[in-house]
């Protein structure tokens, strides 16, 4: 994504959906349906000509094999929130 302006500005959106992982890495805990939505949203956010921009959705089975290396496994939202 060429454009820092813009670059920030899906960066901050991206932000209230899930956890950044890497410096343009977000991991968003979506159903397909939600990821269809957000990719909706994203579109209108970003230059399709210059700016690249992926989604992968990945089963909650999948997610639950990961493995990683120096940094904390994928944690899913909790269920609940007590305010």
């Amino acid at each position: 994504m060429p454009n820092d302006k813009r670059r920030t500005k899906l960066s901050n959106f991206l932000e209230g959906y899930g956890r950044r992982v890497q410096f343009s890495v977000f991991e968003c805990f979506l159903s397909l349906d939600q990821m269809r939505q957000l990719d909706e949203k994203v579109k209108k956010l970003v230059e399709p000509v210059e700016d690249n921009v992926r989604f992968y959705w990945i089963s909650e089975e999948a997610v639950s094999r990961a493995l990683v290396i120096g940094s904390e496994a994928p944690q899913p939202p909790p269920k609940y929130y007590v305010i």
